[in-house]
């Protein structure tokens, strides 16, 4: 079993330990000299190491490591522009006599998929729209085997088991809290615009049973879930005999709730449920990244740098605020 987990790692601690590489690259740094460039990971997180002056002699074995491997480092904890980091001293690949539990090193999402996929496949039952209940139906229906163990991103947010399953659950939970609010919403359209919105992540992300992404495919780099998302819709309304009319709305939800053009929407939404959609997806990405931090953070001390929350650095009370 593992003695220490990333959440534990403190700055200035040495130890040896086992953890699941994540991605891993030989390259040269500004002094000519090779080093090993690995992230890291296990149940609890991700986290950059470095084997610094990698010698030719040591590249054949180094060469044999894989993402996904299981490996047994002694490193020391650092901390590099407000993050911890791992400076590895020794490297080797797991061998079957250490015993290590491969779950012990995935991610995954905190209920089980086909709970969530039966609670997402409820939410659709309890639409009245036949055009939107059909479409919601047909797009889980074909995607099942994939939902249940699809991460939700190659990295950050819901990067996890069972996390596009997870990312889509608590959005239409919160979707379906807000229409109780803002009674000019119509459910069913939220419902199917989160079931939608991201589900082409799983044709633009490479990732295996274990739901550990090994990057974007051929698609997903030169298009992007968003225009794949659209692309899907269009074929399917075809198919289902959806009014046109319809068919836009929907690829209008997909290709809007990244919002700006800098992260890939070429329009902003024009309709009250697509605007939600942007918001629900942004509320629970921001939720998970901060819940993330803050788990690997103890009481009275702040977190390391998180990126996607434009660098911050998050506190964590001493007191109760449950």
């Amino acid at each position: 079993m593992k003695e220490f987990y990333i959440n534990q790692l403190e700055t200035g601690m040495e130890f040896q330990d086992f953890f699941m590489v994540k991605a891993i690259a030989v390259k040269v740094g500004a002094n000519k000299k090779q080093y090993l460039d690995l992230t890291l990971g296990d149940g609890t997180g991700e986290i950059s190491a470095k084997k610094w002056d990698v010698a030719d002699a040591e590249l054949p074995s180094l060469n044999e490591i894989k993402e996904g491997d299981i490996i047994k480092v002694k490193a020391g904890v650092t901390e590099w522009n407000g993050m911890r980091q791992l400076r590895i001293f020794r490297i080797r690949k797991a061998v079957e006599q250490d015993g290590q539990e491969l779950w012990d090193f995935i991610k995954a999402a905190p209920e089980k998929p086909q709970d969530m996929y039966g609670y997402i496949c409820q939410a659709v039952e309890r639409m009245s729209d036949s055009d939107l209940k059909a479409l919601s139906r047909r797009i889980l229906e074909d995607n099942r085997e994939q939902l249940m163990y699809y991460p939700a991103a190659a990295k950050n947010h819901h990067s996890q088991y069972g996390g596009l399953l997870y990312h889509m659950k608590r959005m239409i939970d919160m979707g379906e809290r807000a229409c109780l609010v803002y009674r000019n919403l119509k459910r069913d359209w939220v419902v199917c615009g989160v079931i939608i919105h991201d589900m082409e992540k799983i044709r633009e992300i490479d990732s295996n049973e274990l739901g550990i992404a090994s990057g974007y495919s051929f698609e997903g780099q030169m298009l992007g879930h968003l225009v794949q998302g659209v692309k899907a819709i269009d074929r399917l309304a075809v198919e289902l005999n959806v009014p046109r009319e319809k068919a836009i709305l929907l690829e209008h939800m997909i290709l809007t709730h990244h919002y700006e053009p800098e992260f890939g929407s070429p329009k902003k939404p024009l309709f009250p449920e697509a605007e939600l959609l942007h918001y629900l997806d942004m509320i629970d990405a921001k939720m998970f990244d901060m819940e993330a931090a803050l788990a690997a953070t103890r009481p009275g001390e702040f977190s390391d740098r998180v990126w996607t929350l434009d660098n911050r650095k998050l506190y964590k009370p001493t007191t109760d605020t449950e």
